[in-house]
């Protein structure tokens, strides 16, 4: 990746500017080359949080349709590459509770258990902690998702969430203290 000088950039924000302004008085040509420019990297950014292309290429379908759908509320123009962005993100976000809120499938087929006792405790273990996730704060509920779920790295998290290292840190320490409080008032992992 090369780096953008000052000049590149500047001249980079005016087109999105114009493209975006375009777009908000209706011609269907802007959109289309508002497309052409930011497919790419938007891909390339959802393709970082999904397991496959399908559901890389059906993520970004969705992102490009509420694009379209919230142009006309777009505020300050000049800011179309981070609210672009935005979208993406929120658009992923949504995708993960989707997933992580339906229970994980158990079988004694997937896992080494002794005995159908185990298979039942377990179930029943998961599923509170499943309860307990769904019932955090966003925050730390994001932070739980990303970090164990998706398998991001910290750094990645930070990029995602748009905040410092420390923060992310911090987030992901708070969360894993309140599930621990959490599940141990259930009864769980004693």
């Amino acid at each position: 990746m090369v780096a953008l000088t000052e000049a590149e950039r500047a001249r980079g924000a005016l087109v999105d500017e114009l493209l975006a302004v375009r777009c908000q008085l209706g011609d269907g040509a802007a959109f289309d080359e508002l497309i052409d420019r930011w497919h790419q990297p938007l891909w390339h950014y959802v393709r970082r949080f999904v397991d496959s292309d399908d559901t890389a290429a059906d993520a970004l379908q969705d992102i490009w349709l509420r694009v379209l759908r919230a142009m006309p509320r777009l505020r300050e123009p000049a800011k179309l590459r981070a609210w672009l962005f935005g979208i993406a993100r929120r658009s992923l976000i949504d995708r993960l509770r989707q997933r992580y809120a339906e229970p994980l499938p158990v079988s004694g087929d997937e896992y080494d258990i002794a005995g159908p006792e185990d298979t039942e405790d377990h179930a029943e273990e998961l599923s509170v902690m499943h309860e307990e996730l769904e019932r955090m704060p966003f925050v730390e509920r994001e932070a739980l998702v990303l970090f164990y779920l998706k398998e991001l790295t910290l750094a990645e998290m930070a990029e995602v969430l748009a905040t410092p290292l420390g923060t992310v840190k911090s987030r992901l320490f708070r969360a894993r203290q309140l599930l621990r409080r959490q599940l141990e008032d259930k009864g769980v992992g004693r």
